[in-house]
């Protein structure tokens, strides 16, 4: 049985530089090998699946994983989703102030509503919604790393808000619409420009599209939400706190790896004395994540001598996931 069972959707967060890429990459390397169709989107804006595989996956095109079967990987392009995003909330946009009649420039309310400190997470939102409608019919899984663990959860919270907003905006434009109609003269005409609506045909293909995903994200038998950290009180913390709000957003808390950890059989071979005494504060936090996150714990994985690079640095992580427990 694979890492992750039998779910299809899997997403990645933590405290950077925890290894997130690193986690994300053993779970869709684990999902393949068990013959299964996989997708790795890397959503981060700091990239590093391309040197992690020692392939260039840049310019937001999927491609096949070189040496493994049923692997393919995708890095999604932050600058080109905005870009994307703003075009088409801006055609929206235009569309309501033409439909509303109102004869103002609506170029000064775009640009409101397109630089506000959230549109970037709600454009890669939108982008989750397409990777999950449009690929789940061609792969198994799908593997999302995402960024740092504030933003991921804002992310992944988007799918409770996103629905709210949503259904607002469809009832202000139905009450806009019916009041148009009983104050219009030609009822006939003005009820087949209403059944044209862009604005409401595009609201209620937006609602469905996010129906669908929110459907996905909430069923614990299909999705789960991993964090990774490392064995230092700052990560440790900021998992505990942010696992609070993954289960409030209704999203499936899938589980915690503890990244990064100290052999004993490493730390015996050092005659310097260095590594005893990080081993030793190292067995406090894990003591810590075993008292306070035990039953979210999914695996452990070494500290390295050296970057993780390649596929072989790959199946040693997911082999230490299996297998290896840190002694306390």
């Amino acid at each position: 049985m694979p890492i992750i069972g039998k779910l299809r959707y899997a997403f990645t967060g933590g405290k950077g530089g925890v290894g997130k890429t690193v986690l994300a990459a053993a779970l869709a390397y684990d999902k393949a090998a068990d013959g299964k169709e996989t997708l790795l989107v890397s959503l981060n804006p700091v990239h590093s699946l391309s040197n992690l595989f020692n392939q260039n996956f840049k310019g937001g095109k999927i491609a096949k994983v070189e040496g493994v079967d049923n692997l393919y990987a995708v890095e999604v392009e932050i600058d080109d989703i905005v870009k994307s995003y703003k075009e088409r909330m801006a055609t929206r946009l235009r569309e309501f102030f033409k439909w509303a009649e109102v004869p103002i420039n609506p170029d000064p309310f775009i640009d409101i509503a397109t630089t506000n400190p959230a549109f970037q997470e709600a454009a890669m939102f939108d982008k989750v919604m397409d990777i999950i409608i449009e690929e789940s019919g061609k792969y198994d899984a799908i593997i999302f790393d995402t960024a740092a663990v504030a933003n991921a959860v804002r992310l992944i919270g988007l799918s409770k808000l996103y629905g709210l907003w949503l259904a607002r905006m469809i009832e202000s434009r139905r009450e806009a619409l019916q009041l148009r109609y009983k104050l219009s003269v030609r009822k006939d005409k003005v009820m087949e420009e209403i059944k044209k609506d862009p604005i409401l045909n595009d609201l209620l293909a937006l609602n469905q599209k996010f129906s669908e995903t929110r459907k996905i994200l909430t069923n614990p038998n299909m999705t789960g939400f991993y964090f990774v950290t490392i064995p230092q009180a700052l990560s440790i913390s900021v998992v505990k706190r942010f696992i609070k709000m993954v289960t409030g957003f209704d999203i499936p808390m899938g589980g915690v790896f503890v990244n990064m950890v100290l052999d004993k059989e490493e730390v015996a071979r050092d005659d310097t004395g260095y590594l005893k005494s990080r081993y030793e504060e190292q067995a406090r936090y894990i003591k810590d994540i075993k008292e306070s996150m035990g039953e979210y714990v999914r695996g452990y994985v070494r500290l390295y001598e050296r970057d993780i690079t390649g596929i072989e640095d790959i199946k040693r992580v997911v082999e230490d996931i299996y297998s290896f427990e840190p002694e306390v």
